[in-house]
């Protein structure tokens, strides 16, 4: 189960309303590569991929692949508004490892390939 907060659903709806674009949804999944093996990917998309599933979230849908549930399972997803900037902010209770530059994870299970990291 992955966790969206109201905060950052609300984020994402502003975000969906401004493309225009009524076929939009979130996609949240990860990719290999990275300081320790995996780098999150989130945005918005409008295609649909064999495999995917649909999560919906307050009425926003959210689209994951099916090899990516496992990763994120049980991922906390928040929006932080600080002052005049602000940002998503994930927390993955699968993470047994994070590269220095933030945006780079390892999961017990799957080491991924590491590359050097740039810190």
């Amino acid at each position: 189960m992955i966790d969206i907060s109201a905060t950052a659903i609300e984020k994402v709806k502003e975000m969906l309303e401004e493309q225009g674009n009524p076929k939009l949804f979130l996609r949240l999944g990860v990719q290999e590569g990275g300081c320790s093996g995996f780098t999150y990917q989130m945005g918005l998309d409008d295609e649909r991929g064999e495999g995917d599933h649909e999560l919906s979230y307050d009425g926003l849908p959210v689209i994951v692949a099916e090899a990516d549930l496992r990763i994120l399972d049980g991922l906390q997803v928040d929006y932080q508004d600080s002052g005049m900037s602000g940002g998503f902010t994930i927390d993955n209770p699968n993470a047994v490892a994070t590269c220095g530059c933030g945006s780079s994870f390892r999961t017990r299970s799957d080491a991924g390939k590491a590359e050097k990291c740039d810190d």
